[in-house]
């Protein structure tokens, strides 16, 4: 409990770090103004607060927390520790009909959105009608890795074709940014992603009897075809989502889930499920403030961030099991 109330904190202190830091100097008294709609604040602050810094402080831990749970389902199912949210293409499929809109020449933020979602969810029920003849989880995962080629294929492909302005407005969107999402769609992402981060509740048993073999798992009345939707269905809406939103997010499910093993020291999904959300929500959160460190109000890209921190964890558990 002890650990889990250090997380809370940390993530608490960063939330905050992240609403208070910015070119814009802005108090805690005008934080707390503008949230409570009480006290005096000028309009430049209230709009800088509810439209840009909350809604991305907001955004950057519930990404990392759906990532990261991502990461957690889909190593533990598939009993591999390289497996991660991209693993079975979804994140694919969005790239892709992100990168055909916008080499097209369209970059409306809710035409990328829209784009995003539809390919990511594409791949998902790909994934689901093709689980209904494959039973084996390692085919499964097989199939997802070819689809993440095929599709970095046509993408390569699209970019030979495309425009100047086209190929560089889809580099910008892969590398990650957590302030796509506007107070008027931040509703609805927190509402998505809690439902997607609910269905890995129900995965808390399955996933525990899984890790002890499939033999054992049916003896407890665990149903793999069940386990299997539920493992699909989660993960592809989690990742659709962020990716939709926040772009490709690299190394956050892949490396999270070992630190939580590594922290607590146990492999029940009891125990597992909230130590990894939170870790993810503070990574993710860590590199959103030190992604507006550089003056003049620049950002740096969440993905030149993100790998220093997810490659020597992944790099320890490699040296790890020789």
């Amino acid at each position: 409990m002890k650990k889990y109330l250090l997380l809370c904190s940390l993530l608490l202190v960063l939330v905050i770090a992240n609403i208070l830091s910015g070119s814009a100097a802005i108090s805690v008294r005008e934080v707390w103004a503008a949230v409570t709609g009480t006290g005096s604040i000028s309009e430049a602050h209230r709009y800088i607060l509810l439209h840009s810094r909350i809604p991305a402080a907001v955004v950057a831990a519930l990404t990392g927390a759906a990532l990261s749970e991502c990461g957690l389902v889909l190593q533990s199912y598939f009993r591999n520790p390289l497996a991660g949210p991209s693993i079975l293409g979804i994140t694919s499929g969005a790239n892709l009909a992100v990168a055909v809109v916008m080499l097209m020449g369209v970059i409306s933020p809710a035409a990328l959105t829209l784009s995003a979602l539809v390919g990511a969810m594409a791949v998902l029920l790909l994934l689901l009608v093709l689980s209904r003849w494959i039973r084996q989880a390692l085919t499964l995962l097989i199939i997802g890795v070819l689809l993440s080629y095929l599709v970095s294929a046509i993408i390569t492909l699209l970019n030979y074709y495309a425009t100047a302005d086209g190929v560089q407005s889809y580099m910008i969107w892969g590398m990650g940014n957590f302030g796509g999402v506007g107070s008027e769609n931040l509703g609805f992402y927190c509402g998505v992603i809690l439902m997607g981060l609910a269905l890995t509740i129900l995965l808390i048993k399955p996933l525990n009897g899984w890790l002890l073999g499939t033999d054992y798992a049916r003896s407890l009345g665990i149903s793999p075809s069940r386990t299997r939707f539920l493992v699909l269905l989660s993960t592809g809406i989690l990742a659709a989502v962020t990716t939709a939103y926040c772009g490709p997010i690299s190394f956050v499910g892949l490396s999270v889930p070992h630190l939580a093993r590594l922290a607590f020291r146990s492999d029940d999904h009891r125990q597992l499920l909230p130590a990894t959300a939170l870790l993810g929500a503070i990574l993710t959160s860590l590199c959103l403030l030190l992604s507006t460190l550089p003056a003049e109000g620049r950002l740096l890209p969440i993905n030149a961030l993100t790998p220093v921190f997810g490659v020597p964890v992944v790099l320890y558990v490699l040296l790890r099991r020789k």
